[in-house]
């Protein structure tokens, strides 16, 4: 997977990393498995566990259990509906620790998304240029609560974060260094601080697509996010939510040879 750089990423190590949440390890096995399914190439795919990353010092971040047992962070005094609220930004660390020559270009992706094409369609829009790529929403949702009655923070940028293409060599991504990461607030990462905005490159709508909010921009959504909560989750009807639930079973009927 290491080479000689001959393309946007071509010849460079590509690695994907979900965040992990305990309370949707079912979600967590979606999104994976579908990644992997629908691949036409051998991907390095991992999880980002916020126990692991404690373990390892890497997120030193305070935070408590309140109601329900949800998350708050203690630098930012602001709720975490997931473990992976912060720590998704230390996808391009974890991508150089794993590639010391070359970190290449690293995928991030929240844990509640079903991919629907070839992740490699993805990495093959990597613009050397940028230091990350993501699809810049304008989602400024109206609810007051999401997923299993987590409060929703309206915040700059919003899911802009749920799914970023990281160019980990970048010189700019140097200023996202772990001190940074465990000292500022979660919402200022949010907008991508450490970068000037030319250095934000722009995704197709198709590759995070918002269920309830995105439009039919694009064609058809290449990676259903279900940002409000999973099909699994009481009450929760959706587009996309049969397609999900196939998953799911088929999964858990057994993967196929190339899923494994």
């Amino acid at each position: 997977m290491i080479g000689d750089y001959s393309g946007p990423w071509n010849g460079w190590p590509r690695s994907v990393w979900i965040g992990y949440e305990p309370r949707e390890c079912d979600a967590f096995i979606v999104a994976r498995s579908s990644l992997v399914e629908r691949s036409s190439t051998a991907i390095d795919v991992h999880s980002i566990i916020l126990a692991d990353m404690e373990r390892a010092e890497l997120y030193r971040r305070p935070y408590y259990r309140g109601h329900g047992n949800f998350l708050k962070d203690k630098i930012s005094d602001a709720p975490m509906s997931t473990e992976f609220a912060i720590s998704r930004f230390l996808t391009p660390h974890l991508a150089r620790d794993r590639y010391p020559a070359h970190g290449g270009w690293a995928l991030y992706m929240d844990c509640d998304m079903l991919v629907r094409a070839d992740v490699a369609d993805l990495f093959a829009l990597a613009d050397p240029a940028k230091a990350v790529m993501c699809v810049k929403h304008r989602h400024e949702p109206r609810e007051r609560t999401k997923m299993d009655g987590q409060e929703q923070i309206h915040y700059a940028r919003k899911n802009w974060s749920s799914v970023m293409l990281f160019n980990c060599e970048h010189p700019a991504n140097a200023s996202l260094t772990v001190d940074l990461i465990n000292r500022v607030p979660g919402r200022d990462l949010h907008r991508f601080c450490w970068l000037e905005d030319d250095l934000i490159g722009e995704l197709p709508a198709e590759w995070n697509h918002l269920v309830g909010y995105s439009g039919a921009e694009g064609g058809e959504p290449k990676i259903v996010h279900f940002t409000n909560g999973t099909p699994s989750m009481l009450g929760m009807r959706m587009p996309y939510a049969d397609e999900w639930r196939e998953q799911l079973h088929r999964w858990v009927r057994g993967p196929s040879e190339h899923a494994r």
